[in-house]
């Protein structure tokens, strides 16, 4: 039917044009794993014209940054903001790399809570590379059937990379409500908005690659039969 062999013409372009858009998710998802802006965190600020010291974290480091505070700002009860200048020190978290001190991650309960993150964002990262692979290996000649797992790879990443945004935010919680800790203000950055952004197009995006590589249901009875008379 013609209508039909237009549908496959446009096959290919619906799954690059899908594709370049999980790329762009794929590349959030690699910058919010590799950068330490998931969240900000500061604590209350006595006095003033003196130094006060705002935190900044990601799955792997976290930042300390010694800001000099001169004047109270009219919305600010914490040390900050973190783009005031300032001495800045990053570390790798203590249980990734033994002897590095991070005091803020020695409670039990939020060590459990970083590495859950780190390793959940590792599955996504995984899942993303694999989806990725098959795509590009679906482009060769009648090798349609990886869009499929493709697909999967790429909705299984989004999944991933939302409950890893979603344990980080619980660590974040348990932290300002803890006692244990100095901090009382809290805002979540760049990387976190990232991570957000790379589940909402890499679960959509996956999804609608998973529609485009099934097979088209007849829309008459008769293309049906059609299907299955021999070729010639």
């Amino acid at each position: 039917a013609p209508g039909r062999s237009g549908m496959d013409e446009s096959k290919p372009l619906k799954v690059r044009l899908t594709f370049s858009v999980i790329l762009v998710g794929v590349s959030l998802l690699f910058t919010a794993v590799v950068t330490d802006h998931w969240a900000v965190l500061s604590p209350k600020v006595e006095e003033y014209n003196a130094t006060c010291e705002a935190a900044h974290f990601g799955l792997w480091r976290l930042c300390i940054k010694r800001i000099f505070m001169q004047e109270k700002g009219p919305k600010e009860k914490g040390c900050g903001p973190i783009s005031l200048p300032g001495e800045h020190n990053c570390s790798y978290f203590k249980h990734f790399t033994p002897g590095e001190s991070s005091e803020i991650f020695e409670v039990t309960t939020q060590k459990e809570y970083s590495i859950s993150a780190a390793a959940i964002a590792i599955f996504s990262v995984g899942f993303a590379i694999i989806g990725t692979i098959c795509v590009l290996l679906s482009f060769g000649k009648k090798r349609d059937y990886l869009l499929k797992p493709a697909s999967m790879f790429y909705t299984f990443a989004g999944l991933c990379i939302i409950i890893s945004v979603e344990v980080m935010r619980q660590s974040v919680k348990r932290m300002i409500d803890s006692e244990e800790t100095v901090w009382i203000e809290y805002s979540y950055s760049w990387s976190f908005a990232c991570a957000c952004a790379s589940f909402v197009l890499l679960f959509i995006c996956g999804i609608a690659l998973l529609l485009i590589a099934l097979p088209r249901f007849p829309q008459n009875p008769w293309e049906t039969c059609m299907d299955a008379e021999p070729e010639h």
